[in-house]
Formats: structure tokens, C-alpha cells, sequence
């Protein structure tokens, strides 16, 4: 039985989790894999449950899971409350308490949405990277980090940015393990120019490399690379870099491709426990309208049967579906082109599901 647990947030991620959640039953029946649901609360759901953006009870459930589905959490109803219980900490918390220390974000373009890019075709067409972030230490999670108001009544703040040798170690063989899967070729991205913490991080990856002396590795400043990734994004296939560096460069890549609302993500553990979320945010402007993209739902899912269960042939004809979906022109409004029909959540999660069923 493979128990997976089912948190679908704030915004728009009840929708889109609802239809991944419909995806992913006609997979468990169609390849019989044992899956069980569960569901709970993360985020801003959370708070207004429980109080607090995660409870215990709630990441219990999550430790005792096979896989964790999220959709997505925040949003302004909970700009104004105590900033240690925003929706954010409580994803922040998941990852760590869990162990989920590397965030796997492929920028895949899919053929049919080469004209939703905001590059010329011929700059994105054909683009496949994998974007491998440290997720669970760095800045977002260093300490110390404080905002005060200093003698004369001007307000500071400051965070730090903290980097162990085995945190970098181990990202660094997740980085190299997928690029020997792929095409050989690794590009460490960092700030070794000015950081201490990118010099030990370039360091470590360097002594890492040893073990995999067919990988070609290459490093790059990350403003360089924020500006390769428009320039020439082709000339990449997998990166590594740091959780700060790497929220930022994904998002960044996921537009190359036509929208963010098709990318999904796994964060895992040592083991390959993750969970799996799409990589766009919550989107409250458009929450509760039925307009919004479950296809990097939808595409976790996939994520989640390869990873996690090693359930390849699931996992291929969700991709497929997917495929064929565009193949038959529908679209919702972010990746809406010329001569195509824009569909709504709902219908788009029904043409997926329509489409998996008939492979």
C-alpha cells in the first residue's frame, strides 16, 4: 500500500489538487498501485484550523506517509499576522522537520507551447533542465536573523546565510547522480566571487566531482547565469545551486518554457521520500474562479510515481496524457495561444484524465 498524504493549501491549490487528485485515482486503478489517500492541512488552512501554519498531528502524518502531495500555501487574508506563523513557515518547517533537502525543478518545454514563450522559438524549442536547489538550509533558514530598531530610530535587519560541508556534499551527489542519468553535465551555480559560503560551496562540489570524473562540471556567478538562462538556456542541463539562489533561477527558467503553471517539483530526502508540489504559488487574484492550470499538479504526480514508488510506467502515461492534451489544442489562460481552445481547471483536468484512460 503506498499511503500518500494529500495537502492542498491556500489559493488556488484546493482546485488543482483536486484535479491531480482525480489523475492520480484513475492511475491507481489503471496500474494497480495501492495507493491510499489522506488529507490534512498546511499553510494559511492550517492557521485557520489549527491555529498554527503546521500542527503536530499534521506533520506526524506527513513523517508516517509515503509521499506528501501539496498544492500550494499563503496569500494576503495572513499579511498581517504574526510573521513565525505565516503559511510560508509552515512549508519552511515541513521541509526541514522532514529532511527534504533537495528540490528537483525540471524547465521542460513541451513542443506544443513553444509560442507561449516570451523567447523566440528557436532560442527555447527543445529545452530540458533540471534545476537541483538545496532546500533545507541556507539563508531561509540560518540563524542568526533579526529586524530591531537601532538607538537613533532607524529600523535594520539582518539574515544570515550558513552552509556545512556535508549540506553541500549531499546536494552535490543528488546534482551529479541525476546528471549521470542525463547528459553528463553538471553547472554548479553559486557566489564564490563575494560569499564565504558560495567559496565553501564550490569547494565541496569540486571535491565531489571526483567521484564522478564522466560528469562534465562547469561553475557560474549566479547573475551570469540569471542571464544565460535568457541568453542561450539550452547550453544548461542540470544545475545545482543554494535555496536562495535556486527559488529564484526556477522561477526564472519556468517562464522560458510558457508558464510556471506547468512546472512541477519534488523535494526529497535521503531516501527518496518527498513530497511534491507544482512550482508557482497560490495565485489568490485568480483563486476560486476555475481558471487555473493543474497541469504542474497534475505533472507532481508523475514526479511522485518515479521518484518515490518507482512506478515508471504510471508516471510515462501521465506525461503522455499531458502531451496529448495540448496535442488537441486545449488550454487554460496561461498558456493560451492563437487557434487553441481555453478550458477552465476542471476541463483541463478531465481531458487529462480522458486522455490517461485511453492509452
Amino acid at each position: 500500500m503506498k499511503n500518500i498524504l494529500i495537502l492542498p493549501g491556500d489559493g488556488i491549490g484546493p482546485e488543482i489538487m483536486a484535479e491531480a487528485v482525480k489523475v492520480l485515482n484513475v492511475a491507481n486503478d489503471k496500474f494497480d498501485l495501492g495507493v491510499e489517500l489522506s488529507h490534512d492541512d498546511l499553510g494559511g488552512a492550517a492557521y485557520d484550523r489549527y491555529g498554527v501554519p503546521l500542527a503536530d498531528e499534521t506533520l506526524e502524518r506527513a513523517r508516517v506517509a509515503d509521499a506528501i502531495l501539496l498544492g500550494a500555501v499563503g496569500g494576503p487574508k495572513w499579511d498581517t499576522i504574526d510573521p513565525a506563523l505565516r503559511p510560508e513557515r509552515g512549508l519552511l518547517k515541513i521541509r526541514s522537520q522532514l529532511g527534504l533537502f533537495g528540490n528537483l525543478r525540471p524547465a521542460l518545454l513541451y513542443p506544443q507551447l513553444a509560442a507561449a514563450s516570451t523567447l523566440k522559438p528557436e532560442v527555447v524549442s527543445g529545452l530540458d533542465i533540471l534545476i537541483v536547489r538545496e532546500l533545507t538550509g541556507g539563508i531561509y533558514f540560518g540563524q542568526p536573523r533579526e529586524r530591531k530598531v537601532l538607538d537613533n530610530g532607524e529600523r535594520m535587519a539582518y539574515d544570515t546565510l550558513p552552509y556545512s560541508e556535508s549540506e553541500v556534499r549531499r546536494i552535490a551527489k543528488v546534482a551529479f547522480d541525476m546528471a549521470m542519468v542525463r547528459n553528463k553535465k553538471l553547472c554548479s551555480v553559486d557566489k564564490a566571487n563575494v560569499l564565504a559560503s558560495s567559496q565553501l560551496w564550490r569547494e565541496v562540489v569540486e571535491e565531489v566531482a571526483r567521484d564522478y570524473p564522466e560528469v562534465e562540471l562547469s561553475h557560474m556567478y549566479v547573475d551570469n547565469a540569471a542571464m544565460q538562462l535568457v541568453r542561450a538556456p539550452k547550453q544548461f542541463d542540470v544545475i545545482v545551486t543554494d535555496n536562495m539562489f535556486g527559488d529564484i533561477l526556477s522561477d526564472q527558467a519556468s517562464m522560458l518554457t510558457g508558464s510556471i503553471g506547468m512546472l512541477p517539483s519534488a523535494s526529497l530526502d535521503a531516501g527518496n521520500k518527498g513530497m511534491y508540489e507544482p512550482c508557482h504559488g497560490s495565485a489568490p487574484d485568480i483563486a476560486g474562479q476555475g481558471v487555473a492550470n493543474p497541469l504542474a499538479t497534475i505533472l507532481s504526480v508523475s514526479m511522485m510515481l518515479r521518484y518515490s514508488f518507482n512506478e515508471v510506467a504510471a508516471a510515462d502515461a501521465i506525461e503522455q496524457a499531458v502531451s496529448l492534451v495540448l496535442d488537441q489544442g486545449l488550454r487554460t489562460g496561461d498558456i493560451m495561444a492563437e487557434g487553441c481552445q481555453k478550458v477552465g481547471t476542471v476541463q483541463m483536468g478531465d481531458a487529462v484524465v480522458a486522455a490517461l484512460k485511453n492509452l
